[in-house]
């Protein structure tokens, strides 16, 4: 075994700064949890089943590359892995090498091709299947994992698939590949961090990297999320001064969409940055990785922020054009879509770490199946949200009764609806059983029940108490609160000591406390026109009776009443 120093270091990967929001680092982390143990169940299930259908475990054992180059990725992450240890011979296993060609040396020219302008393919473009890409309009046994910008030319990075003397295939970077780049004659020269960092620095190792490529990869980011958001922000100003001179409203773009914008133009410019400054390629792949991360959070993060921008200029048109029927409906589809956003980014962040989502997706579908059986209740609270806002028997800031209890509807999310009662308490209340509820919506009413009854003594003639009927009622017919719906007033019941007179109309109101006000003013005014008539009202009377024997063994009663009429 020999070495060669290519001052390069081993690659370290940690995990990037989720976000700032603690509900979103709390549902990547579920997410993250929860495919990460699914895929790797699905994963030892596989190799389980291929040591079986291959036969013995020995025999399976000769079939796997000792050096992991089955795959064209996993052949280009050996290969910079082996760069980032120093290892020379071990990354010379991953070179189509030719008898007498010396492998220290192709393999020192590669790396300085790759540092100086190489540019490796992502790893998800990179194909991770024993036969590589067949739709790549390449020969099978070909397969094409990037480029390199050498001074007069571009040399294609291709890899080549060859048998092993035990029947195995594996992937070494093509012969034709190194050809092309010793012909280049691409010279060593000082980048851009050779002569702008410290010297003290690159000589110094931090955690597997060089200290000077860990100082420029940092200062590189800073620089690009600064220059980002600078040209953004000074951007969004200019729109900002002349878009109402054109449209004649504000910009309906707040301010806080720079800062993911700058993130999205960072991570889309960073790796070129990088190229140009002559970073070391065992530093840039895993950056690059970490930089994809990023890229898609700030992608996610810019459209959350788009979602909630769009839907709520929606709610307040709703509000505005008196259609509040809708902001349930869209409050439901703003979650839905919100979330749908995040299992979206996280797949495609597991996929930039490396997992291979096709056997954990299939693994996801039966565990999804499992965590439904587990879930009926959330499932049918979900259902009954969708009910609720299909449906519609409510609104948020409807007034109902549901149950024993009244209140005004404050939200209808995607589990539960929350009522304000007249208490100022909170009640929560899951969709499923809301949905199955009988609602007595009190808002949704046109207008109000004026019912009421009044009592009068049964001393007056039938002349005058029909005289009376008649009268009262065209009273109500044209009173100013009343409308034509229904307006009666009838004898209700004969008591043995008063007549139950019964006074109905509706009322316009535009709520309960305007109808109370009204009932009020009106009832004062049935009573002054009963004051015109020789009508006595019924009121409760109270007779005591009281036996005593007089002197004659004679019983006298005395009675002693009290009126209250």
């Amino acid at each position: 075994m020999f070495f060669y120093n290519f001052n390069s270091s081993q690659p370290h990967q940690k995990d990037p700064p989720l976000s700032s929001h603690s509900w979103v680092r709390v549902m990547f982390g579920l997410l993250l949890a929860l495919i990460l143990a699914i895929t790797s169940t699905a994963q030892a299930a596989d190799e389980q089943s291929a040591l079986s259908n291959g036969g013995s475990q020995d025999s399976a054992e000769e079939m796997i590359d000792p050096f992991g180059r089955q795959t064209p990725r996993s052949t280009v992450q050996g290969f910079i892995k082996a760069l980032a240890e120093n290892n020379a011979s071990l990354a010379a296993n991953y070179l189509s090498l030719n008898s007498g060609e010396n492998s220290v040396e192709s393999v020192r020219q590669l790396k300085l091709a790759l540092d100086t302008g190489g540019r490796l393919n992502p790893e998800l473009q990179i194909d991770n299947t024993s036969s590589g890409n067949l739709a790549d309009q390449l020969p099978p046994t070909l397969e094409k994992v990037g480029t390199i910008t050498a001074p007069d030319q571009v040399i294609d990075i291709v890899l080549v698939r060859k048998v092993s003397e035990h029947g195995g295939q594996y992937w070494q970077i093509s012969s034709e590949t190194l050809q092309a780049i010793r012909d280049s004659n691409i010279a060593a020269k000082p980048s851009l961090i050779d002569k702008y960092t410290l010297k003290p620095l690159q000589d110094k190792m931090v955690g597997g990297y060089n200290l000077a490529d860990i100082f420029a990869v940092f200062l590189l980011a800073i620089v690009c999320i600064a220059a980002s958001y600078v040209f953004f922000a000074v951007l969004y100003f200019i729109i900002k001064a002349y878009y109402p001179k054109v449209r004649n409203k504000p910009l309906p773009i707040d301010i806080k969409f720079i800062l993911p914008l700058a993130l999205v133009m960072t991570s889309l410019i960073l790796y070129e940055v990088m190229v140009f400054a002559g970073v070391s390629v065992t530093v840039r792949e895993p950056v690059n990785r970490i930089k994809d991360i990023i890229g898609w959070f700030a992608s996610t993060w810019l459209l959350l922020r788009v979602v909630d921008a769009i839907f709520s200029r929606a709610e307040r048109q709703s509000y505005k054009k008196n259609q509040t029927e809708r902001v349930s409906i869209l409050s439901l589809l703003h979650k839905i879509i919100k979330t749908l956003l995040l299992i979206l980014a996280s797949i495609f962040i597991f996929g930039n770490l490396g997992f291979d989502l096709t056997t954990g997706i299939a693994a996801l579908g039966v565990g999804g199946l499992a965590l439904a059986l587990g879930a009926q209740k959330m499932i049918e609270n979900l259902v009954g949200s969708v009910v609720v806002v299909a449906d519609q028997p409510v609104r948020v800031g409807d007034y109902c009764k549901f149950g024993d209890l009244e209140g005004t509807v404050v939200d209808i999310g995607i589990r539960s609806t929350r009522l304000r009662t007249l208490n100022r308490t909170i009640v929560t209340v899951p969709n499923g059983e809301f949905s199955s509820m009988s609602i007595e919506n009190f808002a949704s009413r046109d207008m109000y029940h004026f019912l009421h009854n009044i009592y009068i003594k049964r001393n007056v003639d039938a002349t005058t108490l029909e005289n009376f009927l008649k009268e009262m009622e065209e009273f109500l017919e044209e009173h100013e609160f009343t409308n034509s719906e229904w307006t009666q007033v009838r004898i209700a019941e004969l008591r043995q000591d008063s007549m139950v007179i019964e006074f109905r109309a509706y009322i316009y109101a535009s709520g309960a406390d305007e109808f109370y006000d009204k009932q009020t003013q009106l009832l004062i005014e049935i009573l002054k026109e009963i004051e015109s008539y020789p009508i006595e009202h019924a009121l409760a009377t109270q007779r005591m009776i009281v036996e005593s024997p007089d002197k004659d063994n004679a019983t006298s009663m005395l009675q002693v009443g009290e009126d209250k009429g």
